[in-house]
């Protein structure tokens, strides 16, 4: 049963530590590359973070409240379930807890794996009712015996961490592996996780590939990037695949994902899985160290020295210094141009720095 979710950012550490021991970007070359890989990433899951229709929340466990907090009335008693519509779903979606609740219990308790998913979902979230992750996973728990994709997941994670559960991590596997089969992008993009950590080298990234892919055609950010990544670099892959790999970064860069970003930034400057464009290169650097990608920070200080892509600024390349400086990124060289430049250009970069923390 599908759940609204967004889902929290996470980095592919261990994909990129794999592939930047094989793989080395061009040398720095005044006005021609950047170099310099992004951070490496982490072997870190990926976890749904149901996000509630707008204009709800009760105030004390009757009825229904808008976001002003007037009562409003329930939904007319429900039809008898045929399987055509879910009404105890739709009354989710809309913002109608508990009368979500009220009508998946019964169905819940008879064995259905969707209802106590939505069972399980209310109550981990704590949407109308008390929050109570001990009921919650024990209604995951049970959704996840009948094989509901989604409960397998959370059910999965829970297993992981030991919460409100004992740890097992056995279990958490067969039902992550389980979930991914059974087409939750999540859960893909987990289970490949796992391939990855548990088979070291090209083995684990082979396995791991299929999983990641399914994922990314779901809209996955952070499988869109472990694919390029795959793509680009792991040797013995179809030729096809290798051309798409710019694609795939492209669309996690496009999907706000600020380590997509300044890789894409770099493979356009350094000519990466296409031919060189220096000024999209810029863009993209530029839009992930306004996001904060102190990396990208860095590497957009070295754009504006050389003027590649954008003409050369002193104040504005001191400035991205001075912010990535902050963050503890040094760099000898970047320290050397900005001792070098006039005092009033220093004044001036640390006032632009001061302005984007507050802003940002």
């Amino acid at each position: 049963m599908p759940i609204p979710a967004r889902f929290s950012r996470c980095a592919l550490f261990c994909i990129a530590a794999l592939l930047a021991a094989r793989t080395e970007f061009a040398q720095a070359q005044a006005n021609e590359t950047v170099t310099e890989r992004s951070p490496t990433p982490s072997q870190t899951f990926r976890t749904d973070r149901p996000q509630p229709p707008q204009g709800i929340e009760p105030s004390d466990g009757v009825g229904v409240f808008d976001r002003m907090g007037a009562k409003l009335p329930d939904l007319p008693p429900e039809k008898p379930y045929t399987g055509a519509i879910d009404e105890a779903f739709g009354a989710y979606q809309r913002g109608y807890y508990l009368t979500a609740m009220d009508r998946a219990l019964p169905r819940a308790q008879l064995g259905d794996p969707a209802a106590q998913t939505l069972i399980a979902e209310i109550l981990s979230q704590g949407l109308g009712v008390k929050r109570d992750m001990k009921n919650a996973a024990f209604w995951y728990g049970k959704a996840a015996e009948g094989g509901d994709p989604t409960a397998m997941f959370k059910y999965a994670l829970l297993l992981m961490e030991g919460n409100n559960v004992t740890r097992d991590k056995a279990k958490a596997d067969e039902y992550m592996r389980k979930a991914a089969d059974g087409g939750n992008s999540s859960a893909e993009f987990n289970w490949g996780q796992t391939l990855v950590a548990d088979n070291p080298g090209d083995k684990g990234l082979k396995l791991a590939l299929p999983y990641y892919e399914k994922a990314a055609e779901q809209g996955i950010a952070d499988a869109q990037y472990a694919v390029a990544q795959i793509y680009q670099q792991v040797p013995d892959l179809p030729e096809d695949k290798k051309q798409l790999a710019r694609e795939w970064m492209a669309r996690a860069a496009r999907a706000g994902f600020d380590t997509a970003q300044l890789d894409m930034g770099i493979w356009l400057i350094n000519g990466v899985g296409g031919p060189k464009d220096y000024v999209r290169g810029f863009e993209w650097m530029k839009l992930a160290a306004n996001r904060g990608n102190v990396a990208a920070q860095n590497k957009l200080a070295h754009l504006y020295v050389n003027a590649i892509g954008t003409a050369p600024d002193p104040v504005e390349a001191a400035k991205w210094y001075v912010l990535s400086r902050r963050a503890g990124l040094s760099d000898p060289s970047l320290e050397d141009f900005y001792l070098g430049i006039e005092d009033d250009q220093q004044k001036a970069a640390i006032e632009a720095a001061n302005k984007f923390r507050r802003i940002n």
